[in-house]
């Protein structure tokens, strides 16, 4: 099976363009949303600045001046000379001689006060009309780059409309598939007689369209050539000559060369298969994941975080959507609106898997099952979170210990109880056990 595609198609949410036209027409009303915007906006503007023109141009309390300051030390000096004066610590030529360099200093003091109060006037409306221009301009100016002028509000309900507007108009499969092919990935040359044994294949597929062993072997042959819309062809045309016998694999295998072949995009003949399949089994992770990643396409992450959440947290490391799921989820989480940090991921080290490709069924079976031992004994001895839980839960049924499932099943209730989102995940690990 083709490997899930890594790379994300451009999202297909917004129908039109920030100088676009509007998503629908609404007479004058449409024109008083942009004019009540403005108005309010304007207010706000002209309030901030009239709440600074009027701090710079309060003059406050002269009595908080540095000149003033100034003069009222000076003035306690001429005080305090008399005193000593009058205690006898000062002669009288002394004490005069003090009133006459404190009163100049006071004279002084007063002056430099007189001189502020008469450039404050000057300078106020210089700064007032730096404040306007900045606050005003700034404002026109930021709006102008980042906003969308001209462009109505938009309730929830015209912006569900025009996400399924665009849902409905989106490229499909084979527009999506000539965009998409000189970014996929191109094989080694291969030998002529390699060549001419697919093209023989070819001919032979074409004599017989519904031998599905040749229809196989010719979607397995073409994509290793690289010709992935060929391949996808080759496998839709199995499905179809299978009809109701085709199985659930042979449905995914189609979607993965579906999406592989346009590029990451999950195109509406994709989701038709989607929802072929889910409707065969509503829990099929395969065609979950590519469910999520739809929505992501669509503008919905409200519809996808949930799907890959649930996937992530309940998921074998192994399995090959978890690491694509864990590097966006907390962004889908933050778009739609959620604050969420992905759970580590637990699973097999670079040495492990380097052992594991070198090893016989049995030995990499007796592996799995060693990795399945060592989490149910951590968390026997250390306890884990539910997520950890949920994955033992669903690794003993793929090994086919149900029974000891639902044994560990019972223990993370009692170890949870009251907590209800953990108790969900443990729900829902034991109602993907085998029967």
């Amino acid at each position: 099976m083709i490997s899930l595609r890594l790379t994300v198609c451009k999202r297909q949410a917004n129908v039109n363009s920030r100088h676009g036209k509007p998503l629908s027409a609404g007479g004058k009303a449409l024109y008083l949303v942009p004019m009540m915007f403005w108005i309010i906006s304007g207010l706000i503007t002209l309030g901030v600045m009239a709440v600074l023109v009027s701090a710079l141009r309060k003059r406050g309390d002269p009595s908080l001046t540095a000149a003033a300051s100034d003069m009222a030390v000076y003035r306690d000096q001429l005080e305090e000379v008399d005193r000593d004066l009058a205690r006898g610590a000062l002669g009288a030529e002394d004490a005069e001689a003090a009133r006459i360099e404190v009163s100049r200093r006071l004279l002084a003091a007063d002056k430099r006060d007189n001189d502020d109060d008469q450039a404050a006037p000057g300078a106020f409306w210089p700064a007032a009309a730096l404040i306007f221009a900045l606050g005003v301009g700034g404002t026109v100016s930021l709006y102008v780059s980042y906003g969308a002028p001209g462009y109505p509000d938009q309730p929830m309900t015209a912006r569900l409309s025009a996400l399924e507007a665009a849902r409905e108009t989106r490229p499909d499969q084979t527009t999506a598939e000539a965009e998409a092919a000189p970014l996929l990935p191109k094989p080694a040359q291969p030998e002529q007689d390699y060549l001419d044994l697919v093209q023989r294949l070819r001919e032979t597929v074409a004599e017989h369209p519904n031998d599905t062993r040749g229809l196989a072997f010719l979607h397995q042959h073409e994509a290793q050539l690289g010709n992935f819309a060929a391949a996808r062809i080759a496998q839709e045309t199995l499905v179809a000559a299978k009809g109701n016998d085709a199985t659930i694999d042979d449905r995914q295998r189609l979607l993965d060369t579906m999406v592989f072949a346009a590029g990451g995009y999950v195109s509406p003949e994709a989701e038709t298969t989607i929802s072929t399949i889910l409707s065969e089994n509503p829990s099929f992770a395969p065609a979950r994941y590519y469910q999520g990643l739809l929505y992501t396409q669509l503008g919905r992450p409200d519809l996808a975080f949930p799907i890959w959440r649930q996937l992530l947290e309940q998921s074998p490391p192994n399995a090959p959507w978890v690491p694509v799921i864990h590097a966006e989820i907390e962004q889908v989480a933050a778009l739609a609106g959620v604050r969420y940090q992905a759970p580590e991921i637990r699973g097999p080290s670079a040495e492990d898997v380097a052992a594991a490709e070198d090893m016989t069924d049995e030995d990499r079976q007796a592996m799995i099952e060693g990795m399945v031992e060592g989490l149910a004994a951590r968390l026997a001895d250390e306890g884990g979170p539910p997520q950890d839980w949920a994955r033992l839960i669903s690794a003993l049924g793929v090994l086919g210990q149900s029974d000891r499932a639902n044994a560990i099943a019972d223990e993370a209730e009692t170890r949870f109880a009251g907590v209800a989102e953990a108790l969900a995940l443990i729900r829902q690990a034991r109602e993907g056990l085998p029967e």
